[in-house]
């Protein structure tokens, strides 16, 4: 089926062109590399995967609760619309907030395909251009799962949310190759990454946890490359062209801050958009995901060297500036062994699910055996 025809909302054109600036860069420079992104790069070729051999894609969703997601953290919970919703209802509203959540991520994978590939086509150096590529491949691997997981287990997309859609505009527009990156894996990432691992660490459904889990991994060699490459390249930067920067992440963080709630979901529901944008704000499971969305641009922010004054001010008045101080790399750490420790459960209870059939087949009797008991007999 089309992915027009899942829609829950119309999407408007089904091609969205972004005019492109800047120049393509070539070096001619094949030995002086740095070492740590080229480990990055090793790093990368190495964890290369399959998004239809590692994911179970066998496992059963409930469509009305694809997320195992808790009633306290739906917008609607507590209000006079939520008291007259059946248990349908309240399923309907389960299924099309995974929908929408899903979407975005799949939204803004693409993206950061696009800004991957920007990357390859205008960063100065090789390492840099080496890297990229197969952050490329590994954005292209999760815009097909996270599509997969909507077209097959949740039969419903939703359009991709305005202002999101506007800050990857903003991004891809600029000239600049290090605005690429800025935008799309400091800020719009860093959102993500907040998203995946709240639904990771408190979903109790195995197919969501795996999507999850396995993208994060991949995403922290993403956000090492990004402090790598922008730290040494704003180092260079004048104060003026470091401000402009900061300009950026900061017009970005409240964007990011403000707009994106999933309105649309409510909206969907028949809720006038004022009335539906005051329930998300009045909800207490927005203000913890707030929080936690700067856990990790926060600290990456500070780490490249983008922390003016006036940066720094926006962040106390969002309430996260302690943040700064966080460490992204256990973070980061944690993120890819949680991966490589739901592979070893998997693999473990794999196995032990073989070696329970073969030991069946034995007490039972091999079919040979049954036959050479038979003609004894």
């Amino acid at each position: 089926m089309a992915t027009q025809e899942l829609y829950a909302m119309d999407p408007g054109d089904p091609l969205w062109q972004v005019p492109a600036g800047g120049a393509a860069r070539f070096s001619w420079e094949y030995d002086d590399h740095r070492a740590r992104l080229l480990a990055l790069y090793q790093k990368g070729k190495d964890k290369q995967w399959d998004a239809v051999k590692r994911i179970d894609w066998g496992l059963d969703v409930d469509p009305y609760d694809p997320l195992g997601t808790p009633d306290e953290s739906l917008a609607l919970y507590g209000t006079r619309h939520w008291d007259r919703m059946t248990d349908r209802d309240k399923g309907e509203l389960r299924h099309h907030v995974a929908a929408w959540q899903f979407s975005q991520f799949l939204h803004g994978e693409q993206g950061a395909m696009v800004c991957a590939a920007r990357i390859v086509e205008s960063a100065p150096d090789l390492d840099a251009k080496f890297y990229s590529a197969t952050q490329t491949m590994d954005e292209a691997r999760h815009a097909e799962l996270y599509g997969r997981f909507l077209h097959d287990k949740l039969g419903t997309v939703y359009p991709i949310n305005t202002d999101l859609q506007a800050l990857l505009g903003d991004t891809l527009r600029d000239s600049r190759w290090d605005m690429a990156y800025l935008g799309m894996q400091v800020l719009i990432e860093g959102l993500a990454l907040a998203a995946f691992g709240l639904i990771r660490d408190t979903t109790d459904k195995p197919l969501p946890q795996q999507i999850l889990a396995y993208v994060m991994q991949d995403e922290a060699r993403h956000v090492a490359f990004g402090r790598m490459a922008l730290r040494d390249y704003y180092r260079q930067l004048s104060d003026a062209e470091l401000r402009e920067r900061e300009e950026f992440v900061i017009e970005g963080c409240y964007l990011m801050r403000d707009r994106l709630r999933g309105v649309e979901v409510l909206e969907n529901f028949g809720i006038p958009k004022a009335e539906a944008e005051e329930y998300c704000e009045q909800s207490q499971f927005l203000h913890m995901f707030r929080k936690l969305l700067f856990s990790r641009i926060v600290p990456c922010v500070k780490d490249i060297g983008l922390w003016g004054e006036r940066l720094q001010r926006a962040y106390v008045d969002m309430g996260v500036l302690e943040l700064g101080d966080s460490n992204l790399d256990l973070l980061m750490h944690q993120d890819e062994e949680l991966a490589e420790r739901l592979d070893r459960q998997r693999f473990a209870a794999e196995e032990a699910a073989r070696t329970g059939e073969v030991e069946e087949a034995i007490a039972e009797g091999w079919p040979g055996r049954r036959r050479e008991n038979a003609e004894q007999g």
